[in-house]
């Protein structure tokens, strides 16, 4: 089981997470994007080290805490690199994080799903009762909306989506009730 505590932060209310074994005294933090000393203060009262910080993408509202909490914690920064054709999977605290290729907010976006689990850090991609824009620079649709069928495809219904932005949700009730994701239900 995963322990995972989130905290939404700045001014467009990101949401970051603290991610754990259950039980584990070591974490990753994936998408600190706002707020360092807040999300500081979070892992020292959970009792955790951070094993590595964790960037689903590099939208300023996802990195804007990623140096300092890199600097007070001593973490390794993971981030996509558009020019890797295949990304590889990461092991942080105890923890195997599939890195799963999902462009379409952004050209380099990447999903991470936390092995063995039904879970999904999903950053820009999908949200409760929304998805990712496409209107930002690099951002496009019909590459966002593959990447969602092939987490809807490849993961089942009841995997807990951490999004970047609003409430936690489950592929399941994105499937059943995203506007956005009316298109896909007609494959």
């Amino acid at each position: 089981m995963i322990d995972v505590h989130g905290y939404t932060v700045g001014q467009v209310q990101e949401n970051c997470y603290i991610v754990r074994a259950e039980g584990s005294d070591r974490a990753v933090i994936v998408d600190p994007g706002e707020e360092a000393p807040r999300l500081l203060k979070a892992i020292d009262d959970l009792g955790v080290t951070i094993a590595g910080i964790l960037v689903t993408h590099t939208h300023f509202d996802h990195v804007g805490a990623v140096a300092p909490v890199a600097k007070a914690t001593g973490a390794e920064v993971w981030c996509p690199q558009l020019e890797l054709p295949v990304l590889a999977d990461i092991l942080l605290a105890g923890l195997t994080f599939d890195v799963l290729f999902t462009p379409g907010h952004s050209p380099g976006h990447v999903t991470y799903a936390v092995r063995g689990e039904d879970a999904l850090l999903s950053g820009d991609v999908l949200f409760q009762g929304s998805v990712g824009r496409t209107d930002l620079p690099g951002g496009d649709w019909p590459t966002l909306l593959r990447s969602i069928g092939e987490l809807l495809d490849q993961h089942p219904d009841e995997t807990t989506v951490y999004p970047g932005h609003m409430g936690i949700t489950t592929l399941g009730a994105e499937r059943a009730t995203n506007p956005f994701l009316a298109e896909l239900a007609q494959r």
